[in-house]
């Protein structure tokens, strides 16, 4: 199974997730269906109960959404990270690079600014189907 790693806020994320269905992947992309303001809305909810982020982290809320992401992360051969994305998706990335466990990222364009960092990852793509074809 492919996890794919993004911003809650990046458009490409289903098209992605459909062109490598169409390949013969299965696909973790279901962390997208809560929209693009999740994670505003929990930090304006959590906020109002007056809690900060130390304190919002030890929630239900968060406590399931991490298990259910950490689940589908454990259960995956591969991990892609779609490009621009935050916080989360390159902590994910870095969990899989740990586990040992093949990974990609993907950018839209060539960015503005490098990240030697991202050699960790097992490779760089700039173009979609040259991905799909590195994981044939």
């Amino acid at each position: 199974m492919i996890y794919l790693m993004g911003s809650l806020r990046n458009p490409e994320i289903p098209r992605v997730a459909q062109v490598l269905r169409d390949a013969g992947y299965t696909v973790y992309d279901d962390w997208y269906a809560v929209g693009p303001e999740a994670d505003t809305y929990w930090q304006t909810y959590e906020r109002e109960r007056g809690r900060n982020m130390i304190g919002a982290l030890k929630g239900w809320h968060a406590e399931h959404v991490f298990e259910n992401d950490k689940q589908h992360l454990d259960e995956a051969d591969t991990g892609i990270m779609i490009a621009p994305c935050g916080r989360s998706g390159h902590l994910e990335l870095g969990y899989l690079v740990g586990c040992g466990k093949k990974t990609y990222i993907l950018l839209h364009e060539d960015p503005d600014r490098y990240d030697i960092m991202y050699k960790f990852a097992t490779g760089v793509f700039l173009d979609l189907d040259a991905l799909v074809r590195e994981l044939k």
